[in-house]
């Protein structure tokens, strides 16, 4: 009797331990745990997949945005998405000089609110076949169902898919696409 107490009382113990270890780190984006009680800004820059992006946002200045408060919903490029881009276009947005467009195209791929994949397959659902949001840019963002995958497209035309959804952050969600979307 003396011993099943023991071991329930550490069983029990051990799990009171690791529930919370678990919450918070149940999903991983490029190799790093994405911890809910993080930001964006935080997650993002240990996530080995979204570098580039990374580097964006700070040539950008918007580190302390993407830590705010929010919530924001982002739709986050790898670095396989910006290495679709034609050759250069990378390395040109990264200029001071061109820190305009450079925030443009990174706050295109951010939408004001919470917004995990279900609100937007329901979204998407209700319209017929697609939804458009209104992004931090300041323009419209189409997001439709590509079978049973949320996919987007931008003003030009050109379109992303989701490849890992509901990345949830302490200020709000984080959808990783497969290709950069362009503003107009």
């Amino acid at each position: 009797m003396m011993r099943t107490t023991l071991t329930a009382a550490l069983f029990a113990s051990g799990l009171a331990f690791a529930v919370p270890a678990f919450a918070e780190t149940s999903l991983m984006v490029g190799g790093a745990p994405m911890m809910a009680s993080k930001t964006i800004g935080e997650n993002a820059s240990k996530a080995s997949n979204l570098t580039t992006l990374v580097a964006a946002v700070k040539a950008a200045g918007l580190v302390d945005a993407l830590s705010g408060p929010g919530p924001f919903t982002v739709f986050a490029p790898t670095n396989a998405a910006f290495a679709k881009l034609p050759a250069g276009t990378v390395d040109t947005l990264l200029k001071p000089d061109m820190k305009k467009t450079l925030t443009a195209v990174l706050t295109y791929h951010v939408v004001a609110g919470k917004l995990d994949a279900k609100a937007l397959m329901a979204k998407a659902k209700m319209s017929g076949a697609d939804a458009n949001l209104t992004t931090v840019e300041g323009e419209v963002l189409t997001v439709k169902m590509d079978g049973d995958r949320l996919a987007l497209i931008d003003q030009k035309g050109g379109g992303a898919v989701v490849e890992q959804r509901d990345v949830f952050q302490s200020n709000g969600v984080v959808h990783v696409i497969d290709s950069v979307l362009m503003p107009k």
